[in-house]
């Protein structure tokens, strides 16, 4: 006699009610630990509520949506009849798959969707019903928006990115009672998941200062200067801006024209030195180049006045002159990354209007010079959102850490929040150690001066490819700089996408050669030699359409950093005899990386 399948349902049931009612009774303790912990510094007056602005932007953002659809009765009815339309599918569909008769999903998820990939959200009616039901009032909420006359791009985007993160949250995987796995976990657990998950949020809300800080890592497994940010050096420099790192060499010779890297102080450097596996400075060493880098420092209340301008003149154009000082060589070729690209695109047209020759080239990693069509930051940034940073930042001076990290991380909400909210706080498991997201949460301040002026200058008013941007007192034009550009662009980039990247290489008055990387934003430029995971593409210089360049470019499987080696190399190929840091001119200060990337914000 064959054997009898289990009863699934069996799956749903309190194995040990004693324990569970125990455990139930913990995991409110610790919540009542978390309430604490977030109450605490809005009671001390440590920070404030902070949400209000927020909440009255979204509120009014997807008002001119509702509008727009209530303004005629004819679009309301059939605004009303979509809705209702697709829940009356299901819910015939439901009582078919009931009944036992043949029936077909009415909305299946993207199968690149990770959130229902355990088999209970198909094989059971009401897991399935639940995740149609949310899929259903998803796809009508975003086509509510995107079908909207009448609204501006700028409104239109923002509602979309509201919407989309209401949508995130209120995901049924999000939630134990709708969760099928969560479900099981708890039952079969009797309820410990919830109580490691109920201390971890705790500490996670005391750990950044009364709001939840998800952990993405487990950062205890890493350490700055033992297994991040490895590669041997001095720092042989530093003011109240920065730190600039030399580099030892591991070679007999060296390129003779030296590098400098100007990496974003949005993030901490050491992006571009994660693992001796994954090191670009590392790797860049190895190669027989003398490799200088600039550590920017984790502002406070002592640098709010510090400007663009600052992080110009005491940044890059300090650190030319240390290099020089250090090397002898009065010509360098430069790596600007991110925003730090964006401020050696201006340094570039500064050094052109002044008659400043010592930067020979330039290589921009995902980097905008021009932000017409500028990532998905831009829902950020308006008079209105500007204004209310501004004021924000005025009380301390700078802009706390998490608030670009929160930034970023809403961005991509379905990878970088929603997943570690359930796997640590839900599952009470502890995240995996990945030394990119450790660095990914190892956030740093913005000094409210810099800050500003670039949101303004740059994303909002887009000053320095419309020929309007001014830097003590000198108009800068890009149209004037001739050194050869390496602009590298990310194909997946949200940030700083490639279409973005790649209109702004008109902008340059020299050659430009444009190379587009596989992935995003991160792991596009990240992609080592002995473990590449991407590809990049050439074609020629960056002329007529992005999509044109696109379909006739060349696809390269492997890294684009050989590619980059060959193309600096050619510039200037004279080889001299390895150079220690400081070059017996410059005292070294203290080990790389230096203090200044240890800071916590």
């Amino acid at each position: 006699m064959a054997e009898t399948e289990p009863n699934p349902l069996l799956r749903y049931l309190v194995s040990d009610p004693d324990a569970f009612a125990h455990n139930l009774a913990k995991a409110f303790e610790q919540a009542g630990k978390a309430a604490a912990a977030y109450l605490k510094p809005r009671e001390t007056g440590d920070t404030d509520f902070g949400s209000t602005d927020e909440i009255t932007r979204i509120t009014k953002t997807l008002a001119h949506v509702g509008e727009w659809w209530l303004a005629d009765p004819a679009r309301t009815i059939e605004a009303q009849k979509r809705l209702v339309g697709g829940w009356m599918d299901l819910m015939s569909s439901t009582l078919k798959r009931l009944s036992g008769e043949p029936f077909e999903p009415t909305i299946r998820p993207d199968p690149k969707d990770k959130r229902f990939q355990d088999s209970e959200w198909n094989d059971n009616a009401f897991f399935d019903f639940v995740k149609q039901f949310y899929l259903l009032t998803s796809r009508w909420a975003g086509d509510m928006v995107e079908e909207a006359g009448d609204l501006d791009s700028h409104t239109r985007a923002k509602a979309d990115f509201y919407v989309r993160q209401i949508l995130a949250a209120l995901s049924p995987s999000n939630f134990l009672m709708t969760n099928p796995e969560l479900l099981r976990e708890t039952l079969t657990s009797s309820g410990e998941n919830l109580v490691r998950g109920m201390k971890m949020f705790a500490e996670d809300i005391a750990a950044g200062g009364g709001d939840l800080k998800i952990r993405q890592s487990d950062y205890s497994k890493f350490r700055i200067g033992e297994n991040l940010a490895m590669t041997p050096g001095k720092v042989i420099w530093q003011n109240d801006v920065c730190q600039i790192i030399q580099y030892a060499p591991t070679t007999e010779t060296v390129r003779r024209r030296p590098l400098l890297i100007v990496p974003p102080w949005i993030n901490k450097f050491y992006i571009l030195d994660l693992n001796p596996e994954k090191s670009f400075i590392r790797w860049a060493v190895s190669q027989g180049l003398t490799v200088f880098v600039i550590s920017w420092v984790n502002p406070d209340q002592r640098q709010a006045e510090k400007s663009f301008e600052h992080y110009m003149k005491e940044g890059i154009l300090t650190a030319v002159e240390v290099v020089e000082k250090s090397t002898g060589e009065r010509g360098v070729d430069t790596i600007g990354y991110c925003v730090g690209g964006t401020l050696l695109g201006v340094t570039l047209a500064w050094c052109a209007a002044t008659g400043d020759d010592r930067i020979k080239s330039a290589t921009l990693f995902t980097t905008q010079v021009d932000f017409t069509h500028a990532g998905e930051l831009k829902v950020f940034v308006d008079e209105e959102q500007i204004s209310s940073l501004e004021n924000q930042m005025s009380l301390r001076g700078f802009l706390e850490g998490r608030s670009m990290s929160t930034a970023f991380n809403l961005l991509r909400s379905n990878d970088l929040i929603w997943p570690y909210f359930i796997n640590n706080y839900l599952k009470g498991k502890e995240p995996f150690p990945f030394d990119l997201l450790y660095w990914n949460s190892d956030s740093t301040r913005m000094p409210a001066a810099n800050h500003s002026y670039y949101l303004r200058n740059c994303y909002l008013e887009n000053n320095l490819t419309r020929g309007r941007l001014e830097l003590g007192g000198v108009k800068l034009d890009l149209g004037k700089v001739t050194v050869p550009i390496y602009n590298l662009a990310a194909r997946e980039d949200h940030i700083a996408p490639a279409l973005s990247v790649f209109e702004g290489s008109r902008y340059f008055g020299g050659p430009v050669q444009y190379v587009l990387a596989g992935s995003g934003h991160i792991a596009g430029v990240i992609n080592p030699v002995g473990k590449p995971k991407y590809q990049y593409w050439t074609g020629g210089p960056p002329q007529g359409s992005f999509t044109d360049w696109l379909a006739a470019a060349s696809e390269t499987p492997g890294s684009w950093w050989p590619h980059w080696h060959a193309w600096l190399t050619d510039l200037a190929p004279e080889m001299v005899p390895a150079r220690q840091p400081g070059g017996g001119v410059l005292e070294p200060i203290e080990d790389a990386p230096g203090s200044y990337v240890r800071a916590k914000a």
